[in-house]
């Protein structure tokens, strides 16, 4: 049977320029710490959608959590026009960046509504939730992504030796 072969995410300059680029290790910091931030965060925001109790701290946490989803886009923003030489949409992460936009627009829509008091405690925490769920379902994109381009590595680089 043959082995499955998957198209280089990165040409061998861009691979240059991503190794070079040290928004390389903030991208790489950036994203587990906000994977931990979220799962956190989700559990506060189940405890008190369960139980009542927790409100503030479960606001808290989801201003933390878009701080940090914040800061991953603007720096990954960096990081693409550095590899790539566009700040967002290169075509190797387009729909990557695409559900990122939706995952942004929730988180902002939450702080939105936190801020005018256009909903309820309830609303705003299975608000919190659906973007929570937006940004595993990103998160899962990165991760399926990364591990085509680690499959299609050892081709890339056979073929450049």
């Amino acid at each position: 049977m043959a082995q499955k072969t998957y198209p280089a995410l990165y040409t061998p300059e861009q691979r240059r320029r991503r190794d070079a680029s040290h928004w390389t290790l903030v991208q790489g910091i950036l994203a587990p710490v906000q994977f931990v931030i979220c799962i956190i965060s989700a559990g506060l925001v189940i405890r008190f959608l369960l139980t009542g109790d927790g409100y503030a701290i479960a606001t808290i946490s989801v201003i933390v959590k878009t701080i940090a989803l914040y800061a991953i886009m603007v720096t990954g923003a960096i990081w693409e026009k550095e590899v790539f030489g566009q700040y967002l949409l290169a075509p190797a992460f387009f729909w990557e960046d695409v559900v990122s936009f939706g995952v942004i627009a929730l988180h902002s829509i939450y702080l939105l509504a936190l801020f005018t008091g256009m909903m309820e405690p309830g609303a705003l925490m299975i608000l919190a939730l659906v973007a929570y769920l937006a940004y595993a379902i990103n998160a899962a994109q990165f991760l399926w992504k990364l591990r085509m381009a680690r499959l299609a590595a050892p081709l890339t680089s056979e073929a450049t030796a």
